[in-house]
């Protein structure tokens, strides 16, 4: 079955965070400075196919982190609505988060097997402590470590050991859905790769869905059936993988896709990056991107675009897509 004619295991309908960023009161009242407020998440809207990968990338400080965090609850969204389709025999979708830093996200007072044995005994999945040393010793090997690991402590461990550490505790609740934020940019190259083809291949065993978070366009390739990518609290262009790569239609993925590099034809021309990444306190007007994109018109710079379906099944906010493929606004 194709992709996106998969049931969603989860899916955000106009989804809001703002964070009130304001100074103290008695600094407001004194220099006469009114409350100010970040836009973190912007009124987005996304499905997460069962079983697939839908991956998030942008520059930093676009909101993707954000996003991962109202999606698993640790943030409430200010407004728009969260859905998570059933799980296993109708019971809630169990969700579980890898975070970046393995090594900030692992106590370091304890060792690894009571850090992969907490969900375990906090959720009361297992009755007794043989049944818990025995899943735990199970969970070790399926992340590629070895029984003796769980004797150790965090500080032991390279980063990716680390990190295959982190998965191991987010599987021990047999999770069906995995919010990944950027789970491998702390890594070397070589690490990454060993981490995403473990993830790739639980995915598969496992029938993991992935919410999958990353400022690496070379990554998401690897990862994903589908590609969401956000700028300032916004996403401007949400596709297949291969399409989108194939044929980027909004300025900024093209712009991402120019940071991959070619082995084959390492001096290509490039178009450098104009200007810098506008402050999320004070975007700019209209297309948040049109200051820095190489094509914007007046429009651009007072009009907020629509996001809408072309043809091939890709979803953009530009003005400048060509209304003959533009289908219907959503």
């Amino acid at each position: 079955m194709d992709i996106q004619q998969k049931m969603p295991a989860f899916t955000a309908e106009r989804l809001v965070k703002t964070f009130d960023v304001s100074a103290p009161w008695l600094s407001r009242v004194l220099e006469r400075k009114p409350r100010q407020y970040l836009h973190a998440v912007n009124d987005i809207s996304f499905t997460v196919p069962a079983g697939g990968c839908l991956s998030i990338v942008g520059e930093s400080g676009c909101g993707k982190s954000t996003v991962a965090r109202l999606v698993t609850g640790l943030h409430r969204p200010t407004s728009g609505a969260l859905r998570f389709a059933p799980g296993a025999q109708g019971a809630p979708l169990s969700v579980q988060m890898i975070f970046q830093d393995p090594f900030a996200s692992l106590n370091p007072r304890w060792r690894v097997k009571n850090i992969v044995a907490e969900p375990l005994r906090e959720l009361k999945l297992l009755k007794t402590r043989a049944e818990i040393a025995d899943r735990v010793e199970e969970l070790l090997q399926i992340v590629g470590l070895s029984i003796s690991d769980g004797e150790k402590f965090p500080h032991e461990f390279s980063g990716g050991q680390r990190q295959r550490i982190s998965i191991a505790r987010a599987l021990a609740s047999e999770p069906e859905f995995l919010v990944c934020d950027e789970p491998t940019s702390a890594l070397d190259v070589s690490v990454q790769a060993q981490v995403l083809n473990l993830m790739r291949k639980l995915q598969d065993e496992l029938g993991l869905t992935y919410l999958f978070i990353s400022h690496d366009m070379s990554v998401v390739r690897h990862m994903s059936d589908r590609i969401a990518v956000m700028y300032l609290g916004r996403i401007v262009e949400e596709g297949d993988t291969e399409k989108l790569f194939a044929d980027p239609r909004h300025p900024y993925t093209q712009l991402l896709l120019q940071t991959i590099p070619n082995v084959q034809n390492p001096n290509r021309n490039r178009a450098p990056a104009s200007g810098e990444v506008p402050s999320p306190l004070k975007p700019p007007s209209g297309c948040t991107f049109h200051p820095r994109c190489p094509i914007a018109t007046k429009r651009c710079s007072v009009e907020i675009p629509e996001v809408r379906m072309l043809s091939n099944g890709t979803r953009i906010a530009c003005h400048l897509v060509d209304e003959r493929e533009a289908a219907v606004a959503l």
